[in-house]
C-alpha cells in the first residue's frame, strides 16, 4: 500500500489545529503537509511544512502536488482585514477555489472544505454570499470527491482572543435547545473529526455536512 499524503490549509486556525492533531495520531495518512504563509513551530515526524505565497498560482500548485487529500479550513475576519472586502475575498474565496482547481489538475481525488451554515451565493449577507460562491466554484472544479462542512457557531479554544465570540458561544450553549438542528453550536474538534472521516469514504460527487451529518459521521 502506497503512502498517503494529507495536505492542510489553515492549520493554525481553530478547526485546522484540531484536524492537524487528529491527522498526526491517525494511521490512515502517513504524511501531513502543512501549507503556511509564515513559519510554524510545530514539529512532528509526519509533518512536512511548505511556505506558500497564496497569491502566486505556481507556488500553490507546486505545494499541493502529490496530495491524496486536501483539507481547506482557511478563513479570515473583518478585523484582520480592517473591513476590506476585497482583502477578505482574497483569503476566503481565492485560496479555497484556486486550491480546488489545482486539486483537480494534480490528480488529487479528495477535497474537504470548511464553509458555513447558511452559505448561499444569492444571499444578501456578504459573508454567507461569499461562502456560497466558494461552494459553487468548488463544486464546479471537477474534483472526484468533495466534502463540504457547514458548521454554525464553533466551540473551542482559539489561539487568538475574540471576546464577542466568547459571549456568543455562551449564549448559544445556553439556548441551543431552542435552535433548529443545523444552527446548533458544534465543537471544532467534531468538525475536524468529520473532515477526517469523510476523507476516508470512497464516495464520488459532492457531500454536504451540517450539524446532524457532522454528528452522524462521528458516531
Amino acid at each position: 500500500m502506497s503512502a498517503k499524503t494529507a495536505t492542510i490549509i489553515g492549520a493554525t486556525g481553530l478547526i485546522g489545529g484540531e484536524l492537524l492533531n487528529l491527522l498526526l495520531h491517525d494511521n490512515y495518512f502517513d504524511r501531513v503537509r502543512v501549507l503556511l504563509r509564515r513559519p510554524f513551530e510545530r514539529e512532528h515526524p509526519k509533518i512536512e511544512k511548505k511556505l506558500v505565497d497564496f497569491n502566486d498560482a505556481d507556488s500553490l500548485l507546486v505545494a499541493i502536488d502529490g496530495s491524496d487529500a486536501i483539507f481547506c479550513a482557511v478563513g479570515t475576519t473583518q478585523k484582520k482585514v480592517k473591513g476590506d472586502k476585497e482583502a477578505y475575498r482574497k483569503v476566503d474565496y481565492d485560496i479555497p477555489v484556486h486550491t480546488a482547481r489545482f486539486c483537480k489538475m494534480t490528480g488529487c481525488k479528495i477535497f474537504v472544505l470548511v464553509s458555513s451554515v447558511g452559505a448561499n451565493s444569492k444571499s444578501n449577507n456578504f459573508y454567507l454570499k461569499l461562502k456560497g460562491e466558494v461552494e459553487d466554484a468548488v463544486k464546479q472544479a471537477g474534483v472526484e470527491s468533495v466534502h463540504i462542512m457547514r458548521p454554525s457557531m464553533l466551540l473551542g479554544k482559539r489561539n487568538e482572543s475574540r471576546s464577542g465570540e466568547k459571549i456568543g458561544q455562551g449564549m448559544m450553549k445556553a439556548f441551543s435547545f431552542l435552535l433548529p438542528s443545523k444552527y446548533k453550536p458544534v465543537q471544532a474538534k467534531d468538525v475536524a473529526k468529520a473532515m477526517l472521516e469523510s476523507s476516508k469514504k470512497n464516495e464520488k460527487g459532492v457531500s454536504v455536512y451540517e450539524y446532524g451529518e457532522i454528528k452522524e459521521i462521528n458516531s
